[in-house]
């Protein structure tokens, strides 16, 4: 699986949440498909994350780089440091 095609189809089909509070509410109350963060998210943030999306049984995966390229990736003009694309 390529995680860019991934994350480039599901910003054109606009079923990507982006941002750590609003991750956190789609993991307790719609249960994403995917969970993505950059390699620069903080340790206390990423843990958290985790141990939420175990609860949900929802899969994470960790983008290789930092926040600005995760964030070009999105087509946005600023930094993504966690996002998550929602289920179909």
């Amino acid at each position: 699986m390529d995680l860019n095609k991934t994350i480039k189809d599901a910003v054109k089909e606009k079923k990507v949440t982006i941002g750590y509070n609003e991750v956190i509410k789609q993991i307790k109350m719609q249960k994403p498909s995917l969970i993505v963060y950059a390699n620069n998210l903080p340790k206390d943030k990423l843990d958290n994350i985790i141990h939420n999306s175990r609860i949900a049984k929802v899969d994470v995966k960790g983008y290789p780089d930092d926040s600005v390229n995760l964030g070009l990736v999105c087509g946005k003009p600023f930094s993504v440091s966690l996002l998550a694309i929602k289920r179909e």
